[in-house]
């Protein structure tokens, strides 16, 4: 049976370009770029060539970029980095409800160390207000911290306003982009970010990659000990092959970008159009406004999204029910609550991601077999009934 992937949210595959890149610092250019032999000189080429590719992709400069093991060891580095290094000049930090993990958790252990952190609602859209966020700005505020694209529900934040607020009061502003880098432009500069998170397996590149923008002057502590590497920021022998991979993803999605913005774009309303046509009492969570390319994050009334998620892979389509981070919870998305969904509404919601080997076909294929399963799982549901 043929495999279609829309779970790309979750992971993406490693681009074929990507996997030729890196092939050659498995073996025959292994060298430790920390060494000062023709094999260590040649892996530090590689990394700092890397480093521009990254720094190009973000309209950041090379030596903002610092290499991590992705998104998560970035967002922890950029919270308990700011918040310890600035403590004395505040310890509040401003964030959403609807963060990742990484994020969340963070600041919930920041807590424990006597930082205290507001976590800002969100619309039924899951869009941030800037002017609330303003009104939540404290003397004592060190770190505002927004992700720039949900990972459940693909909401695209507002940062150019909130950015432009927290340069006024001259607070550091910090962004997951986890799920926005490489899909939609972004660029620092523009956005007056301080800080922003980003992990190669998003955007067709390796696992265990992934890169913290940290604009030049910006005071940050690191949280990991040892010899000194990234600038003596990240500890630890670079993982060069992975470097390699994250630096050809980055250059490819420059490349590729607004061509393949447009079709994913055309492919997610069209899948819209299909479910929503086909299924009553059906919905989609989030702004369609404001929304990444791929993402679509159904709601279906009378049906668990776990059990469709089942019967879709037995039909041989790969989806979620929400972040990948989450999935094997029980308990209702915190994202979806916080857009003011009821804990049924939220158990009922299926999240595809779509990504560059996805088609038309596929669209129909998927669509059609949603409404078998709703169809099907309502017809044995006394409240479907």
């Amino acid at each position: 049976m043929k495999r279609i992937y829309m779970d790309h949210s979750a992971t993406t595959p490693v681009a074929p370009e990507v996997l030729a890149a890196m092939l050659p610092y498995f073996s025959e250019k292994f060298g430790n770029a920390s060494s000062l032999h023709q094999s260590g000189r040649e892996a530090r080429l590689a990394l700092e060539e890397s480093r521009e590719e990254v720094a190009g992709l973000l309209g950041a400069k090379p030596e903002e970029i610092i290499f991590t093991s992705g998104g998560t060891e970035s967002d922890n580095l950029a919270l308990k980095g700011i918040a310890r290094k600035n403590r004395k000049r505040g310890r509040h930090i401003i964030t959403t409800q609807i963060e990742h993990p990484a994020i969340l958790e963070t600041c919930r252990s920041l807590e424990k160390e006597g930082f205290i952190v507001t976590y800002l609602p969100v619309t039924r859209e899951g869009l941030v207000d800037p002017s609330a966020l303003e009104g939540a700005i404290r003397p004592e505020t060190i770190l505002i911290s927004v992700m720039h694209a949900n990972n459940e529900v693909g909401t695209i934040q507002p940062l150019e306003e909130i950015g432009r607020l927290a340069a006024e009061k001259e607070i550091y502003f910090h962004t997951d982009a986890v799920q926005s880098v490489g899909k939609i432009p972004v660029n620092v500069n523009d956005l007056k970010l301080d800080l922003l998170s980003l992990s190669a397996h998003k955007l067709y590149g390796p696992k265990g990659a992934g890169a913290l923008y940290i604009r030049k002057g910006t005071k940050i502590e690191s949280i990991i000990q040892g010899g000194g590497h990234e600038r003596r920021l990240r500890s630890g022998t670079e993982n060069i092959s992975g470097i390699v991979g994250l630096a050809k993803a980055a250059e490819l999605a420059g490349e590729r970008m607004a061509a393949e913005g447009e079709r994913l774009t055309g492919l997610r309303d069209r899948l819209a159009e299909q479910v929503l046509g086909r299924v009553k009492e059906a919905w989609i969570n989030g702004s369609m406004k404001r929304r990444l390319p791929g993402n679509l994050n159904f709601g279906f009334k009378y049906v668990e999204g776990e059990s469709l998620l089942l019967f879709l892979d037995t039909k041989g389509i790969c989806v979620s029910t929400g972040s990948a981070c989450s999935s094997h919870k029980l308990e209702p998305s915190h994202v979806l609550l916080s857009l003011g969904l009821k804990p049924e509404e939220c158990h009922g919601s299926l999240r595809i991601t779509l990504g560059a080997s996805n088609t038309p076909d596929e669209v129909e294929y998927v669509a059609e077999s949603i409404a078998e399963a709703v169809e099907r799982f309502r017809g044995i549901s006394a409240l479907g009934r």
